[in-house]
């Protein structure tokens, strides 16, 4: 499974949130080529304001994997992840970070604060932006647009 096939997944996961009724963000958990775990945002549907995508996704492939470290994952993500999300994969030891689009309101990882790898952290992961960007905005743009 290459970058653009996952983020597509992603995105199946965040179409699926948006029709739940959720900000439609999705993620997910790959490891040696193949989806561990699936999340999408369910904070309103769980009454859970730590049930982003991601976390849902990091929990899910810990589950699976039987360990709260994940090493050798990437988790992919349809928007750049907040200051909790981000804290979660440092603590889970996540090997690397996919995103397709950058958070200018609570983005994380660059975009308002740079949580993943400060020099101070000890762990350190790869980090890659921008696949399937457009296609990610569009989704949320069209989702707070119909609310409106």
């Amino acid at each position: 499974m290459n970058d653009r096939e996952a983020m597509q997944a992603a995105l199946a996961e965040a179409r699926l949130a948006g029709e739940a009724g959720e900000v439609p963000i999705g993620a997910i958990a790959v490891r040696e080529g193949t989806i561990v775990a699936r999340g999408q945002n369910r904070v309103l549907r769980d009454n859970d304001p730590t049930a982003h995508a991601e976390m849902v996704a990091l929990r899910a492939a810990a589950g699976v994997l039987g360990n709260y470290r994940l090493p050798g994952c990437t988790l992919y993500v349809t928007l750049e992840p907040c200051a909790m999300c981000a804290g979660a994969m440092i603590h889970a030891r996540l090997h690397r970070l996919v995103f397709a689009a950058s958070d200018p309101k609570s983005g994380a990882c660059g975009s308002v604060l740079a949580v993943l790898n400060h020099p101070q952290l000890n762990h350190q992961m790869q980090v890659e932006q921008g696949i399937a960007a457009q296609e990610a905005s569009e989704l949320l743009r069209s989702f707070f647009r119909e609310r409106r």
